[in-house]
């Protein structure tokens, strides 16, 4: 038994406590008999309580031979004295509140004390228990705030299996949630009939804070209960904002920080929330993924030096969708020193998972045998557009001094034939990267400018291609012959003949070929034969265009010269008034009307 002159001095040494406090309360004429020492914080209570409620102090006190024991320590208590001392009210008797943020933490506290009923009858495990299951399951957000509530004390939840029952809670909650809330504001339009859900569910917030480990398996429950994709998106995009954050915001390569090992840690923790988020995006197609979601994963994907396999995703999802991006998405920084200034590698791996595409489409296409008709067909739209943005980010990239040659070219060679109708924007391109790299060697030069078809640049482009001194001197000329060539096919009116005669000769499919190279050969010309009606289309407009302005011209001439003679003839009538002019007047009236005769003679015969 502790002595009263050992306790008094040990009341005086310790702060005010709940357990001491209690004793005097409860026992106001029974000393304590025995010390609790939990986490260095020692606790004055009663062996009665204590033995009538808990299992494990119980066999403690039991085992030990001398019946007399004064001081007992409780290593690695969950939740530390704080949850100890809630644990000693329920064993005292001392209403307390259980809440979210509580209650795994006591319901640790009763498991490693051994609370159970064969002790006591609702002794604080069931209590616990009860509380979670008719409470916290039973609500979305309550179940988000418990397990965001073990995530310190991980190992000693998961053995009483809190956070895989709040993670089921939450996505069976968010499920039911998603049906509740998409009934309630199901808003039919009556031209298309065509339902729209378009919400953001208010628990993706609340996920934004849990632990991204626990995060990973709320997600994966999620898919399982059949959240919709676009809410998963939705909640990794917040997710993504919430944690990742650029190097000016969190300093990751701050050099004190990466002396200590700070800045190294979350460089670490960063790589691995990015990682976790790209591994979670959603494999449906009918997901929406923003591409500045997307291009933003990269960009730190690329400042985090993550694993590659996390890079090729990112870059394998966007070069999918590649006709939705913008060219600010596309230029890329390099990190690399003494190289270009953009990250040209990535662009180019974009680019061939974009064509991949493009080609499983069509070999799907031609297995069910369906060719879409028509220039506007939706893979060839999205080419068109596709070489219309590398057309400008090939003009954004060609001022770069430190940009190679062959990168520039790289870009450029992958793009097809069918990419462009015109060639102006790929002319304005290698204009421009001949203007910012003049030490280029004439063969190099020449490589340069084979890539541009001078078939494919329009009137302006021509003029300024033949007068441009940066370019090598047959291909000036050549766009001088062409441009000369093109004029007078137009003017003869058999350049589509011979065009449409040319392109069917020599489309027509050889008896050696397969059927499918014989199909594959006659898309590919008609797919040329597209593009040719779409070039003439635009010489056809340039033309009536000049014809209108000659046109007017000629009308405005016209105009000026009837206003003229008209003039004269009012002078020559006021001159010959009253003389015999009106005698040369019917002679002239005469010859005139016989060449009226004549002349309409001669229309006659044309006509007949």
């Amino acid at each position: 038994m502790v002595s009263e002159s050992a306790l008094a001095s040990l009341r005086r040494s310790l702060p005010p406590s709940f357990a001491i406090s209690t004793s005097k309360r409860i026992f106001s004429d029974v000393a304590g008999d025995i010390i609790i020492d939990v986490d260095g914080q020692p606790f004055v209570l009663h062996k009665f309580p204590l033995v009538s409620q808990s299992g494990r102090i119980r066999k403690i006190l039991s085992e030990v031979k001398d019946s007399e024991i004064s001081k007992l320590e409780l290593p690695n208590f969950p939740g530390g004295s704080h949850t100890f001392e809630l644990a000693v009210k329920f064993c005292y008797g001392t209403n307390f509140e259980i809440t979210p943020t509580n209650v795994a933490h006591i319901r640790c506290a009763a498991e490693y004390l051994e609370m159970t009923e064969d002790y006591s009858e609702e002794n604080l495990i069931p209590r616990t228990e009860t509380y979670l299951t008719e409470i916290v399951m039973q609500s979305l957000e309550k179940s988000v705030e418990v397990l965001h509530s073990c995530e310190v004390l991980l190992p000693e939840t998961e053995e009483v299996k809190i956070p895989c029952r709040c993670i089921d809670a939450i996505a069976v909650n968010a499920s039911k949630e998603q049906l509740v809330s998409g009934l309630s504001r199901l808003d039919c339009n009556s031209d298309s009939g065509k339902l729209n859900l378009g919400c953001q569910e208010w628990w993706i917030e609340d996920l934004s804070v849990i632990r991204i480990d626990l995060y990973q398996r709320v997600i994966v429950a999620m898919r399982k209960t059949g959240v919709r994709p676009d809410s998963i998106v939705s909640s990794l995009t917040h997710y993504a904002q919430s944690w990742l954050k650029g190097p000016g915001k969190q300093k990751v390569w701050d050099p004190a920080r990466l002396k200590s090992g700070t800045g190294l840690a979350m460089e670490n923790d960063q790589r691995l929330i990015l990682e976790t988020l790209v591994g979670l995006l959603p494999t449906e197609k009918s997901a929406t993924i923003p591409m500045s979601f997307l291009f933003g994963m990269l960009r730190m994907a690329i400042m985090l030096d993550s694993s590659t396999a996390c890079r090729l995703e990112l870059e394998r999802r966007i070069g999918f969708h590649l006709e939705m991006v913008t060219l600010d998405d596309l230029l890329i920084p390099s990190l690399q020193a003494g190289d270009s200034l953009f990250d040209i590698d990535t662009v180019h791996r974009i680019l061939v998972n974009f064509f991949q595409r493009i080609e499983e489409e069509e070999s799907e296409e031609s297995q069910f045998g369906y060719e879409s008709e028509g220039f506007g067909s939706p893979s060839h739209g999205s080419v068109l557009k596709v070489g219309k943005l590398i057309d400008g980010f090939l003009a954004e990239i060609a001022p770069d001094p430190y940009l190679k040659l062959q990168k520039f070219m790289a870009i450029i060679e992958l793009l097809p034939d069918y990419a462009h109708v015109v060639d102006d924007g790929l002319y304005r391109a290698v204009d421009i990267y001949l203007k910012a790299h003049p030490g280029l060697t004439e063969a190099e030069c020449r490589r340069l400018c084979k890539l541009v078809d001078c078939q494919k640049l329009t009137p302006d482009a021509s003029n300024h291609a033949a007068q441009n001194d940066r370019l090598p001197v047959h291909m000036a000329l050549q766009v001088l012959y062409l441009e000369q060539l093109r004029i007078k096919n137009a003017l003869a009116g058999n350049f589509s003949e011979n065009l449409f005669s040319q392109r069917i000769s020599s489309g027509v499919p050889s008896a050696t070929m397969s059927p499918r190279d014989n199909y594959a050969s006659l898309r590919r010309e008609n797919r040329e034969l597209r593009l040719e009606i779409s070039r003439m289309r635009m010489r056809l407009n340039d033309l009536e265009k000049e014809q209108a302005n000659m046109k007017r011209g000629m009308d405005k001439r016209s105009a000026n010269a009837r206003t003229f003679l008209g003039s004269i003839s009012k002078g020559f009538g006021r001159m010959t008034i009253f003389g015999p002019a009106t005698r040369s007047g019917r002679k002239g009236k005469r010859a005139g009307q016989g060449q009226d005769g004549k002349s309409g003679r001669r229309r006659r015969q044309s006509v007949s």
